[in-house]
């Protein structure tokens, strides 16, 4: 499973946080340009900056501490020292580790090679854009000549159907019928046999989130997952959440089971937050 999704929806400010972080670490990577000869402690000097700028942008300790150590082995080795351009080496090691840690040269596309009609559970906090998201994965997956179905599952928050309906008539995708005095399990249970039917072969399922994690939802969540069995899931976050998002996808991950594929993914791409 793929169980991470960074909204762009929701976190518009996601290009302003990578620009600023750009700018950062482009003023680093300007000395190091201007560097002849490169040498073990102009190296470190340049690494606690990218430290700082890391830092700054909310990514965990942690991974800066493993990624700093990780850059340093390979920028002082004997090839990139006696190199011509030895800061344009290290600049290169930088963007290649940069690049890992948001899971780069990894499949990262979705395991939808199952027999028809494939489940696909979206999971997060309230107010983190999965109604958008499912209506943006629903479109892409048309576009890659599948016939996905919304399915809105999110009984609690007011208008939560009807958004996902509007969403489903804008996009021109299907959305199943559903109402708020029904049960979520009913609910998709129902959707379910009625993609089959009709010849759906995904179903997006759009699921209620609230501001926290709390055992209510965890349990409703989990009742979905068994009884669905979704191929994939999807755990939505607001861009702007930061680090924090490590801990609440833990909280998601801890709870839906995500097999080790999926688990690696989000330790993958939670650990840049």
């Amino acid at each position: 499973m793929t169980p991470f999704w960074i909204n762009t929806v929701a976190g518009t400010k996601l290009p302003i946080m990578f620009d600023s972080l750009s700018d950062k670490l482009e003023s680093v990577f300007k000395k190091l340009r201007g560097q002849g000869v490169m040498t073990e402690d102009n190296i470190k000097e340049a690494l606690r900056e990218v430290r700082l700028a890391l830092l700054e942008a909310d990514v965990n300790f942690k991974v800066v501490k493993d990624f700093v150590e990780n850059v340093r082995i390979k920028a002082v080795g004997t090839e990139v020292l006696t190199s011509l351009s030895p800061g344009q080496q290290v600049i290169r090691i930088v963007r290649d580790e940069l690049v890992a840690i948001m899971g780069g040269g990894e499949d990262n596309s979705l395991d939808l090679a199952a027999k028809p009609p494939v489940a696909i559970m979206m999971v997060g906090l309230q107010g983190a854009g999965k109604t958008t998201t499912c209506g943006k994965l629903g479109n892409l997956l048309k576009k890659q000549k599948r016939k996905p179905l919304l399915v809105p599952a999110d009984v609690y928050r007011p208008a939560a159907i009807e958004q996902l309906k509007t969403v489903g008539r804008q996009l021109d995708l299907d959305v199943f019928e559903s109402s708020s005095d029904q049960k979520p399990l009913d609910i998709c249970v129902s959707a379910m046999k009625y993609a089959e039917l009709n010849g759906y072969d995904t179903v997006i399922i759009d699921t209620a989130g609230r501001h926290q994690i709390d055992d209510f939802l965890m349990n409703e969540l989990s009742e979905l997952n068994e009884a669905v069995k979704p191929r994939e899931i999807l755990f939505v976050a607001d861009a702007m959440t930061g680090q924090e998002a490590v801990s609440i996808a833990s909280g998601f991950n801890d709870r839906l089971t995500f097999n080790q594929s999926g688990y690696r993914q989000t330790n993958k791409i939670c650990r840049a937050w």
